[in-house]
């Protein structure tokens, strides 16, 4: 074989690599820029709440949080798992958080009534104290940051929308029990 021929032959080998027309290129969805927004706009207001908690209240936007959610459920009590569902932590992550508020006295560990085998986190009167302290803080940041900055046809339609999401991921049901736009669908016939 010459060297012109293994030469030709070493590029018919080589696979061929053309550049593909835009047309051709695949296309990310038309809604994804939708989606980046929502998570660019989750984490600015997160994380502008956490860091008014932290230096007005000492405590973090996920603390807070998960003294809203014994707060408001019954007796002050949640078992461990149902509090990690709540405040969307692993079970491992809702451990180390309850850790720090037990360090802290504002939650306690109990044995769980109904079985034995289970813990609970239970809010204190001190943790009670807390939470009505830095709800004014927490307040004052959702007004300003999320909802000052939207009209109320805005905020009505966000609304809509993410209540809509959580029907449709079997989230909690909402206070009505109803899919977000039921009422929507009877007014327009």
């Amino acid at each position: 074989m010459s060297t012109s021929d293994a030469s030709a032959a070493t590029h018919r080998a080589r696979p061929t690599t053309t550049n593909r027309p835009t047309s051709e290129r695949p296309r990310p969805h038309p809604h994804l820029e939708e989606w980046r927004t929502f998570l660019r706009a989750h984490a600015l207001v997160s994380r502008r709440l956490d860091d008014e908690l932290r230096a007005e209240q000492g405590m973090s936007l996920a603390e807070y949080d998960a003294l809203v959610q014994l707060a408001t459920a019954p007796d002050r009590r949640l078992r461990m798992n149902q509090l990690a569902d709540r405040v969307l932590l692993s079970r491992s992550g809702i451990t180390r958080l309850v850790d720090r508020l037990v360090a802290d006295g504002l939650v306690c560990r109990s044995q769980c009534s109904s079985d034995a085998r289970g813990a609970e986190a239970v809010l204190t009167e001190e943790g009670l104290s807390r939470l009505r302290a830095a709800r004014s803080t927490h307040l004052r940041g959702v007004e300003q940051y999320f909802l000052a900055p939207l009209s109320s046809d805005e905020l009505s339609d966000l609304g809509r929308s993410l209540d809509a999401l959580v029907w449709r991921l079997g989230g909690p049901a909402s206070a009505t029990d109803q899919r977000p736009d039921d009422d929507a669908e009877r007014a327009d016939g």
